[in-house]
């Protein structure tokens, strides 16, 4: 029999920094290793693994649950467990860990950069001076001293994008459902409807819940009381895109930076929401990115380290409770 027959097994189903499945392995695992899995394929590796590495390929449901009989951990590279059925997985004893403190400054720098390019209008001018085309005053940006951010949602994104923008010499409010610990001087603690009042850009930072699909709908939207910049950096469905359209042109919505869509990749969506998109994203008053702004080389590295630091204190707990 091979050696690796009796090794547990842990299915790495995402890019992930050498440091974790170095670290894996020293701790007794095998890597079983597909980048580029897909549901189908789950289904044909899990049955023998202790554990699983996952980010937004798979959705580990209840079906998947049940077909790894020996699985105990499931670790989420980035933000966001709802690609896990975590009630389910409670209930069968598998543990969850995420990792949002390992990309949650790329996701704040990959913000302020959007907005930035925005407002300043720089992704717009370069294009133009490469075709041949010098407009200033056309081109005239506006600054972000003196506005009024609101972030809704301040976990490790919301956070980090707010300690990025201290110095700009803003007023930044925070809304979130849960209570807020650990306030910065520089952030004002505030109920939606504040937000809705006096944010001159509008920054979302939510997790995918049931009420928080389409949380940006035509509702929203009339309740935002000045014209705004839209920054969306969390997930696509909790911005409706029909709503979006609908606030760019009636000069409601003054601006938007897009990192997360509602069907992704774009080719997947369908040929009305494609022709929506499209408008606005060669529009001069939207910045659009394909979902990379937590996905840096070091977020890389600090995802994967966190949760195998993770992973090896909950081991520990475990080994000192049954000593």
């Amino acid at each position: 029999m091979d050696k690796t027959d009796n090794k547990k097994k842990v299915l790495i189903a995402a890019p992930v920094h050498k440091v974790l499945t170095e670290g894996l392995t020293a701790m007794g695992y095998e890597c079983v290793i597909d980048e580029k899995i897909d549901q189908k394929r789950a289904y044909e590796l899990i049955g023998d693994c202790e554990g699983v590495i996952t980010s937004t390929r798979l959705q580990l449901d209840r079906a998947l649950l049940d077909a790894a009989p020996v699985l105990k951990w499931i670790g989420r590279m980035g933000s966001g467990m709802e690609v896990i059925d975590m009630e389910y997985a409670a209930a069968k004893g598998i543990a969850c860990y995420g990792s949002p403190e390992g990309n949650c400054n790329a996701v704040g720098e990959h913000a302020v950069g959007m907005l930035l390019a925005l407002i300043r209008r720089i992704t717009w001018s370069h294009s133009e001076i490469g075709a041949n085309i010098w407009k200033r005053d056309e081109n005239r940006g506006i600054e972000l001293e003196g506005r009024t951010l609101g972030i809704i949602g301040f976990g490790h994104a919301g956070a980090a994008f707010a300690k990025k923008l201290q110095g700009f010499d803003m007023r930044i409010l925070a809304y979130d459902r849960r209570e807020i610990k650990d306030v910065p001087p520089y952030v004002e603690v505030c109920d939606l409807a504040t937000i809705q009042r006096e944010a001159d850009i509008l920054s979302i930072h939510v997790s995918l819940q049931p009420d928080t699909l389409n949380y940006f709908n035509d509702d929203f939207l009339a309740a935002m009381k000045k014209p705004f910049i839209l920054v969306n950096t969390s997930r696509g469905v909790v911005v409706n895109t029909h709503t979006l359209y609908k606030g760019i042109k009636s000069g409601k919505v003054l601006g938007a930076c897009l990192d997360v869509f509602e069907t992704e990749p774009l080719t997947h969506a369908d040929q009305e929401l494609r022709d929506i998109i499209n408008e606005l994203i060669f529009s001069p008053v939207v910045i659009a990115t394909p979902h990379i702004a937590g996905y840096t080389h070091e977020a890389l590295f600090k995802m994967s380290n966190v949760l195998l630091e993770k992973l090896s204190v909950d081991r520990k707990r475990q080994k000192a409770t049954f000593a």
